[in-house]
């Protein structure tokens, strides 16, 4: 898919890639894809020739829209520190947004954290950004992703954020089959498999 998509449609997903955070994840894809656009992630591809940098590099300058979860601030426990990946992912695009050419200053970011203003204790330099919370909770973040893209592309019909989320509940149900019928396992899609899954999911439950 993202081979084909134009940057009007593409949303780079930053976001923490651990187990904890697959529900989140994957709640976060299936919403862009409900909306309409495209997810892009560093997962889509592996490639050893391409630096990871260049790659976020390629992959934000293809997408007009960002979001970006910081809300994962803890402490790793085998070295005692933070991860700073999505703060710097996060910087990369905002730069894109006030360095680059024409087209990458018509980008646009939704910057999601656990609580609304907990931000502002790490990272106070995001005043007036205005970070939405999720509060760790993927039916909330589903509901932001839901009436930012609502907002980006207002004259486009979506469902409300509780009824995108009835629907994502409803292809975690149904996942097991459609992963059957594909020849995967449902606990450990590649990105690419679960975009595949999710548009195989939206072929047969249009909005």
């Amino acid at each position: 898919m993202p081979a084909a998509s134009r940057y009007d449609d593409n949303v780079f997903i930053n976001c923490p890639f651990t187990p904890d955070y697959q529900e989140l994840f994957r709640a976060l894809v299936f919403a862009v894809a409900d909306c309409g656009f495209v997810p892009r992630s560093a997962l889509e591809r592996s490639n050893s020739g391409e630096t990871r940098i260049d790659k976020l590099y390629r992959i934000i300058k293809e997408c007009r829209y960002g979001l970006h979860d910081i809300s994962v601030t803890e402490l790793d426990p085998t070295n005692n520190l933070p991860r700073f990946n999505m703060p710097l992912e996060l910087g990369i695009f905002l730069g894109a947004t006030k360095f680059g050419s024409p087209t990458q200053r018509t980008k646009s970011c939704l910057i999601l954290d656990r609580e609304r203003y907990r931000y502002q204790i790490f990272c106070s330099d995001l005043a007036g950004q205005d970070p939405k919370p999720h509060n760790g909770e993927p039916p909330d973040a589903v509901k932001c992703v839901r009436n930012w893209l609502r907002a980006e592309r207002p004259t486009v019909r979506l469902p409300s954020g509780e009824r995108m989320w009835n629907r994502f509940e409803k292809l975690r149900v149904d996942l097991p089959v459609i992963c059957d019928a594909l020849m995967l396992e449902p606990d450990s899609l590649e990105f690419h498999d679960l975009t595949t899954v999710i548009e195989e999911w939206l072929l047969s439950n249009p909005r």
